[in-house]
């Protein structure tokens, strides 16, 4: 076994430029960062000491995520982070580790630690002088033992802030956190009880019980930790408010409740916490005023939400290609021109027409580009091109057109003969003889080319009603029947665990060549049936491409690439009937959004369980934003009127909500759901 020091290990390097201004009165809910760079590179670990981490540059082979940035968050706005993904995650720590870096309330709270320290040393130094004998030996042991611990301190108290460690950092914090809030409750005993109050009302509102309130947090689920963890954040009084997928492990309850709580927040309290939020779910984040994209190593920002932002970006892109195509026909004519008059000019020895010509050539190549403000009005150049440039004008630069992420769902095979896909009668389910029933008596239907949507609370038995209906879980009473020719496509909530478990029990793929790859694992399972490039083509199209799928185990993939993985061994037989149980999670925004088109248009089944009503809407009920229903039109050849669209229309589209056991049809779809939601929210809030 290869020790640690030989392995590589991954390293972070974040700088900033620093400010030698002092601040009189600062304001701890804003940041204004100059020069941010952040670089991941790859150490030796037995050479990536504190410091030569400290100094470590990007090196060949390392990833650049920010190259002089500017990180700007105004108080109490709301941002939501750009694309998701690693780099993404990389800048969320960036902007923690400046909050969170070392007050000074902390530096305070250490030196008043260093005091008492110092006294209880002089103390027992009084007590060693007048003691002798045995007890005399005794106290001065005890003395020159605390003198080292006084010592200690003296140190930790003179340290720089550059030489603390991370964990030593994290420690400190949350120990000067704990002394103020003992300090806070000691100075005010009724805070303990309003603290109290307002943690069971947050808990509350994330979906705990009074019964799971009071439970042991060892016996709750990873899932319940993890609302625990949001509570205890939502409930501290924060500058900066950091959310990185917090509706991960919510129902619809507990997200609709914590999107209205974060928009009270700026109602009710007095200096609310500027909130920066990393979500998949676009409807969530439509609280955020501004957005913050990572793009080209360089963070950009944009007033206003998603949608807004991606139509302008187009709109945006479209006008610079028509204002470049009339300058260059303009510019093509002016030069025409110019190299028409030269010509004469030294034909006929005109000077004055030669210098003429030589003028105006100066002119064009000096105040040829943008002939606009970034707002749109007239342009200033000591206004709009600050800084050094060797022309007047900035060039038109188009930015290259984002290639959108495209899932291509095969398409099913025919069954030969009509029926039914799967057929659910009367079903009922109980775990316990005497237990009382999950699933009560439901009935479900799903036919070729419907659209079945599943909605509920969390524990409402919905995973085990799917269970039942792939054939995992027997029913108690009742009978489910599949087609014969059934190719079924299900993908559990609990997949991205599963395939960690297989991969790391699968040992080494192929013929022991190395670790289990997405590539491997694929090659295992479809034994022969689809060559390697065709086999790469579908890890390719759901963003597995090259050497991700050949190089990478699938132990160190990240949990969207997982999901992927896991969808690509689905894909590759060719399903009459994709069953999805919370297939979203994991996933980035624009992921989702290919998958949520793909599923719309598949010829298949298809029976989504899901929280993201975005999601839900257009995979199922064909519902999509007004500015991606106005660029369908434009690409569109037949319109609403063409044999396409009425094949959809035919579709049947239902929406049920499972409560109490039973399944009862929704007739306006999610929006019933979502309604019944917000109106329980709006109860639970109005206790507050």
């Amino acid at each position: 076994m290869p020790s640690m020091a030989s392995e590589s290990v991954a390293t972070i390097v974040c700088t900033s430029k620093q400010t030698r201004f002092h601040i009189g009165t600062p304001s701890y809910r804003e940041l204004d960062i100059e020069g941010v760079n952040i670089a991941v590179t790859a150490a030796r670990a037995d050479k990536a000491g504190p410091k030569a981490k400290g100094k470590a540059k990007a090196k060949e082979g390392g990833l650049e995520i920010l190259s002089s940035a500017k990180l700007r968050l105004k108080e109490s706005a709301e941002f939501k982070a750009g694309r998701e993904g690693p780099e993404e995650r990389t800048a969320l720590q960036e902007v923690v580790e400046r909050v969170t870096a070392r007050s000074a309330v902390e530096q305070e709270i250490k030196g008043l630690k260093h005091e008492k320290l110092q006294k209880q040393l002089f103390l027992m130094d009084k007590d060693a002088r007048l003691r002798s004998g045995s007890r005399g030996l005794q106290a001065r042991k005890a003395l020159v033992s605390f003198e080292k611990v006084v010592s200690e301190s003296n140190a930790l108290l003179e340290q720089a802030d550059d030489e603390i460690s991370k964990e030593a950092l994290q420690a400190e914090t949350q120990e000067a956190a704990d002394m103020l809030a003992e300090l806070q409750i000691r100075v005010a005993p009724s805070r303990l009880a309003q603290v109290e109050l307002e943690a069971r009302k947050i808990l509350a509102g994330l979906g705990f019980s009074d019964a799971q309130m009071d439970k042991k947090l060892s016996t709750l689920s990873g899932g319940w930790h993890m609302r625990t963890d949001l509570a205890a954040a939502l409930l501290q009084e924060a500058d900066i408010l950091i959310l990185d997928e917090p509706t991960n492990f919510l129902d619809l309850l507990g997200i609709v409740w914590l999107q209205k709580y974060l928009q009270s927040l700026y109602e009710r309290a007095e200096k609310p916490p500027t909130l920066l939020l990393v979500s998949h779910d676009r409807d969530f984040i439509s609280i955020c005023t501004d957005l913050l994209i990572l793009k080209d190593k360089d963070l950009a920002y944009f007033h206003g939400d998603l949608p807004t932002y991606e139509a302008s970006q187009s709109e945006r892109r479209q006008w610079l290609v028509k204002m470049k195509e009339a300058q260059d026909k303009q510019k093509a004519h002016i030069e025409k021109s110019i190299a028409n008059n030269l010509r004469a000019g030294k034909a006929n020895d005109d000077q004055n027409k030669i210098r003429q010509a030589k003028s105006r050539q100066k002119k064009l190549d000096d105040r040829w580009g943008l002939q606009v403000s970034a707002r749109g009005g007239r342009f200033k150049l000591n206004r709009d091109l600050v800084g050094y440039f060797l022309t007047s004008r900035e060039g038109i630069d188009i930015p290259p057109e984002q290639r959108p992420v495209v899932i291509d769902l095969p398409e099913p095979p025919d069954l030969r003969f009509p029926g039914s896909l799967i057929s659910m009668d009367k079903a009922s389910f109980r775990y316990a003889a005497r237990a009382p029933l999950v699933i009560h008596e439901a009935t479900l239907t799903v036919g070729m080319g419907d659209r079945i949507g599943i909605c509920g609370l969390n524990g409402s038995g919905k995973s085990t009603l799917i269970k039942m209906l792939v054939g995992e879980t027997l029913p108690t009473s009742g009978a489910v029947e599949t087609h014969p020719r059934l190719r079924l496509g299900y993908y559990s909530q609990h997949a991205v665990e599963a395939l960690k478990a297989l991969a790391a029990e699968g040992g080494v793929g192929g013929g022991g060549e190395g670790p289990l790859t997405s590539l491997a694992l694929l090659t295992r399972e479809v034994d022969g049936k689809l060559s390697e490039g065709e086999i790469r083509g579908l890890l390719g199209s759901l963003g597995l491409p090259g050497r991700i799928a050949s190089d990478v185990p699938v132990t160190k993939l990240s949990g969207g690439q997982l999901v992927r993985c896991q969808l690509a061994r689905l894909f590759w037989k060719q399903p009459q009937c994709l069953v999805l149980d919370e297939v979203t999670t994991h996933l980035d925004y624009e992921t989702v959004t290919a998958l949520r088109e793909a599923l719309h248009e598949w010829e298949g089944a298809v029976v989504l369980v899901s929280h993201d009503r975005w999601f839900m809407r257009g995979a199922l009920e064909g519902l999509f934003d007004e500015y991606q229903q106005g660029s369908e039109e434009e690409e569109g050849e037949g319109g609403a009127g063409g044999g396409e669209g009425h094949e959809m229309a035919r579709r049947r589209r239902m929406v049920y909500r499972l409560k109490g056991g039973a399944l009862v049809a929704l007739q306006n779809g999610v929006q019933d759901f979502e309604g019944t939601m917000e109106r329980r929210v709006k109860k639970l809030l109005e206790g507050m």
